[in-house]
């Protein structure tokens, strides 16, 4: 196939998949794990994020290149390889899903508990219920096309805001508690945290099998060429990348030795995070930048409940060997996870910081599959990933993997 000549203009045409991927990616790695590492630990965990990205990078990549070369999706490509991977990628797939999608509507909830008095007198579950049904009914009226522009909109709104937040922070003088101890994370007691915070950084490694499906998505209404493809995923994915750091110099600038408690990953810390905006913009912007962490999470909770439902909609299809893809199929995917979705919320809703910890973890242990699965697909027989591709796939699957057993070796020996 003649690729088509790359200008300017295909290639804005071609954004969509790879913001739609940053938009999933920053809603609880970034506003909740970036800036906790930064107002815990300050500066110490930069190269931590620097690392986890940089060896995610080819893993993620895999998903869109494989989609635009072969026009197939990943899931596809699981099953061609062996049914007991597509199987093993539908299981976990399965879990992460429902977890996820609870995870990030009680934190979308959260904001608007924070904005409005009581929250209109629901409850946060309550509240996360409610806004799981609304995208539910969104996603089932609008499908891709309004994802995908929703997803520019908040994705712009939201970094011009943290950018603008952090250079106003860098000019104040930092509140230093006489008393504060500088914590290590380079102990054995941080190494949970850590582990959560490289989890869902930049995002869970499945979301690459998600993306590969936007990606062909995005195929049916423009014409996506593999120069243009790349260039909107590395577009989403350096973006993300950033906005790690800049949302981690957000905690390290205005919480870091305040002597201020850091929340857990609830309601309190929702309410810590938009005041740190509100102490670099004043307390005037205080309802502006909690509306648009808020469309940030819901673009988050949109993105996670679509993606996921897609992705497993089609490993049924493939298991069930049906040949065409089904709108009502993936209608009832929708479905299921927004319903099981609301059950784990009314279920653990005061447990948020767990269910969320819990998931971030679970999505690290199980990246060195995903990576490995990608890797070989691209890969091939031939060895197609040379040079630089290939030597930062090798450390990053060694990274993944290491970091991994280390963990395990370490939660065995507490049990």
């Amino acid at each position: 196939m003649t690729e088509e000549k790359s200008t300017f203009q295909s290639k804005m045409k071609a954004m969509g998949p790879g913001i739609l991927m940053a938009s999933a990616a920053v809603g609880g790695s970034h506003i909740v794990s970036s800036t906790q590492a930064g107002a815990i630990y300050g500066w110490q965990l930069a190269i931590i994020v620097l690392l986890v990205n940089l060896f995610k990078y080819p893993f993620f990549r895999y998903g869109a290149q494989y989609a635009l070369e072969n026009n197939k999706s990943l899931i596809q490509g699981y099953e061609e390889k062996g049914k007991i991977y597509l199987w093993l990628f539908f299981i976990m797939n399965i879990f992460s899903a429902f977890v996820n999608t609870a995870a990030v509507g009680i934190l979308t909830a959260a904001i608007l508990y924070n904005i409005f008095p009581n929250g209109f007198g629901l409850s946060i579950a309550q509240l996360s219920a409610a806004i799981i049904v609304g995208i539910w009914i969104m996603i089932l009226i609008g499908g891709y096309k309004f994802m995908d522009s929703l997803s520019k909109a908040v994705m712009i709104s939201l970094t011009l805001a943290t950018v603008l937040a952090v250079i106003i922070a860098m000019f104040k003088t930092p509140h230093i508690d006489p008393n504060f101890i500088e914590p290590s994370p380079w102990k054995l007691s941080a190494l949970t945290f850590i582990i959560s915070l490289m989890g869902w950084m930049p995002a869970p490694i499945e979301i690459s099998a998600i993306n590969s499906m936007w990606s062909i998505e995005k195929r049916k209404s423009e014409k996506v060429s593999i120069v243009d493809g790349i260039f909107d995923f590395n577009v989403g994915y350096i973006g993300t990348a950033i906005l790690a750091f800049i949302f981690l110099a957000l905690g390290a600038l205005i919480q870091y030795g305040s002597g201020e408690k850091i929340e857990a990953a609830s309601a309190a810390y929702i309410k810590q995070f938009i005041g740190m905006y509100a102490s670099a913009f004043g307390d005037w912007s205080r309802l502006l930048i909690a509306f648009i962490a808020f469309l940030c999470l819901f673009g988050t909770t949109i993105t996670v409940i679509d993606g996921y439902s897609r992705v497993n909609s089609e490993a049924l299809r493939i298991i069930l060997k049906k040949n065409n893809e089904s709108k009502t199929q993936l209608n009832i995917w929708v479905s299921i996870t927004s319903i099981v979705g609301i059950l784990i919320v009314f279920l653990l809703a005061g447990n948020v910081a767990k269910l969320m910890y819990f998931a971030m973890i679970a999505s690290f242990l199980s990246a060195p599959i995903y990576s490995y699965l990608n890797f070989s697909l691209v890969n091939g027989k031939e060895g197609h990933i040379k040079g630089f591709l290939y030597y930062i796939s090798i450390l990053g699957l060694i990274y993944l993997t290491g970091f991994g057993v280390f963990f395990l070796a370490y939660i065995l020996k507490l049990i």
